[in-house]
């Protein structure tokens, strides 16, 4: 009964990438179609929907360090072709009658109204600037942060890291025993530090973990190993404000 398989690319709280290739070779062989939710995991290293044979890949551009509201959907021809129109407006018809609405041809079909063609220009410089970089280079560097972050996390008495796997993106969420996150969050940005705390959209995730919310610290190419290590420093220094804690080493 099952219609459609959708799965993130990348956790946005734990940073967990999981084996995509595989969900979809197991959908595929139940003719179920696949979405990839690519927002998080697009950044952070080359995307080739051909080979990854989904069927259907979105993102948003602001991920990419282009403007806010504005994305792109990839679908299969086949799936895109089926699927009824979800909008009406200009620019998205072929011929209009009272008794027949004809639609355009595909990708116009499900683009109603006027384009957001400033924002479309602003993701595609987004797009063409992490082109232009050396993506192993990028993952080699994003990887050295997050090793050395959550070494720096581990020393730290009563703290807890999650999302432990293997192959993740850059992504830190932690909480610090008996202190809640916000506050965390709150003195780190008095220190200059940038963090997001609460259930970061992932309610569920949450209850199952038993905790009603998150520090989450997320690291790009941009960010250095001073950075990480003023991060770091400025966690030790928030818990130590906040709780009777004591460093391991």
């Amino acid at each position: 009964r099952t219609r459609i398989v959708a799965v993130t690319q990348a956790s946005n709280v734990l940073g967990t990438m999981p084996d995509i290739e595989r969900v979809i070779a197991v959908a595929h062989a139940a003719g179920v179609p696949v979405l990839i939710d690519g927002c998080q995991g697009i950044v952070h290293g080359s995307v080739n929907v051909e080979a990854l044979d989904c069927d259907f890949y979105a993102f948003s551009a602001h991920k990419l360090y282009g403007p806010t509201g504005v994305g792109v959907l990839y679908g299969k021809r086949r799936w895109l072709e089926e699927m009824p129109a979800v909008m009406g407006g200009g620019d998205m018809v072929d011929t209009v009658a009272f008794e027949k609405t004809t639609y355009a041809a595909l990708p116009l079909k499900f683009e109603a109204g006027t384009a957001n063609y400033i924002g479309a220009i602003g993701m595609a410089e987004g797009i063409r600037y992490l082109a232009s970089l050396d993506r192993q280079a990028v993952e080699s560097h994003e990887k050295r942060l997050l090793d050395f972050t959550v070494n720096q996390l581990s020393e730290l008495k009563g703290m807890r890291i999650y999302g432990t796997a293997a192959h993740k993106c850059p992504i830190i969420s932690f909480t610090a025993e008996d202190v809640h996150p916000t506050d965390i969050g709150m003195i780190l940005d008095k220190m200059g530090i940038a963090v997001r705390t609460g259930s970061h959209c992932a309610e569920p995730l949450m209850a199952s973990y038993g905790v009603t919310g998150m520090c989450r610290a997320s690291f790009a190419v941009y960010n250095t190993i001073e950075e990480a290590d003023a991060f770091g420093r400025g966690v030790g220094r928030a818990r130590g404000m906040l709780g009777s804690f004591g460093v391991v080493k």
